[in-house]
Order: structure tokens, then C-alpha cells, then sequence
């Protein structure tokens, strides 16, 4: 009797989180890691929805504030969020969202499309909708936080971070 691999459950792919009271997901094949949040340095001129940056482990991280790029107001303890860490070409992101969920899959259905909701739809980054637990999920399209933190790399403003004063 041949003894295979353990492998995951290809049908959970997603890794769910609430902003808000809005629930989302993200691919799990993008999520290097979800963390507590650290300390956090303000960058002057950074776009809003950009908290600031950190340091993990060396890697200097910007994080995005999803209650901000959704527009709703930063939340009152930052310590009661999670970081989300994703890969976004070959480079770190943290998403900070109200609380992570769970780990699931569509149940081998299709992402049905985004609504159309006019100007921006491309800038909220939602590249599907599926149902999880009676619910509408968000399904972000990673890729478009390169969008917001392309500038600080020109910048240089991810070389390196100085505590606070």
C-alpha cells in the first residue's frame, strides 16, 4: 500500500476577513503570513489608504488600512486588528482588517463578477463575489495594492524605517 502526501483541501483557497461588517477573502496562494500588528511608522504624502510601513523581520512592509480604502474610519485600537501579509509581485503587503475569519473554498464554483457600481470600479479591487456562510464575499484582487505602494518604492520610502520619535 503506497502512502501519498498529505495535501491540503484544494477547495479552500481563500482566506476570509471582515472590514467593517463586509466580508472579504483573499487567495491563499497570495498570504505569506497573518500577524499581530507592530509598530507602525507614518510616511508624509503617502496615499491615505496607506497606514505606513513596518518592520517584519527585517523587510520593510507597507501597510494598508482596509477600513480607510473603504471608506470608513481608522479604527479606534489598532491593536484589536490583524495583519494580513501578501505577496504582491515578489514584494511584502500588509492589509489591516478588522478581524480574520476563517480558511475556505467556493465549493468548486466559479467567482461570479463584481458588481458594477460606476467610476473607480477598478480601484476597489474586487476581482469576484462568492457566498460563504449565508454571505456575500468580496474576493480582492491582490495585485492592485501594487497600485497604492509603487509610489513609495519610487520614493525610496521602503529602504528603511526609523522608529517614531
Amino acid at each position: 500500500m503506497a502512502i501519498g502526501k498529505h495535501r491540503p483541501d484544494p477547495q479552500k483557497s481563500l482566506v476570509g476577513f471582515v472590514v467593517g461588517e463586509v466580508a472579504y477573502a483573499v487567495p491563499i496562494s497570495s498570504v505569506k503570513e497573518i500577524i499581530n500588528p507592530s509598530m507602525l511608522t507614518e510616511l508624509p504624502h503617502a496615499p491615505p489608504s496607506v497606514a505606513g510601513v513596518a518592520d517584519h523581520r527585517g523587510e520593510v512592509v507597507p501597510i494598508v488600512d482596509l477600513r480607510v480604502r473603504f471608506g470608513l474610519p481608522r479604527t479606534g485600537d489598532p491593536r484589536r486588528q490583524k495583519w494580513i501579509l501578501v505577496d504582491v509581485q515578489r514584494k511584502t503587503v500588509g492589509l489591516a482588517v478588522d478581524r480574520v475569519t476563517d480558511v475556505f473554498g467556493t465549493g468548486g464554483v466559479d467567482l461570479r463578477p463584481p458588481p458594477a457600481l460606476g467610476g473607480g470600479d477598478e480601484l476597489r479591487g474586487i476581482s469576484g463575489v462568492t457566498s460563504h456562510d449565508g454571505a456575500l464575499t468580496f474576493v480582492l484582487d491582490v495585485s492592485q495594492f501594487e497600485l497604492l505602494t509603487t509610489p513609495l518604492g519610487q520614493a525610496r520610502m521602503l529602504e528603511s524605517v526609523q522608529a517614531p520619535r
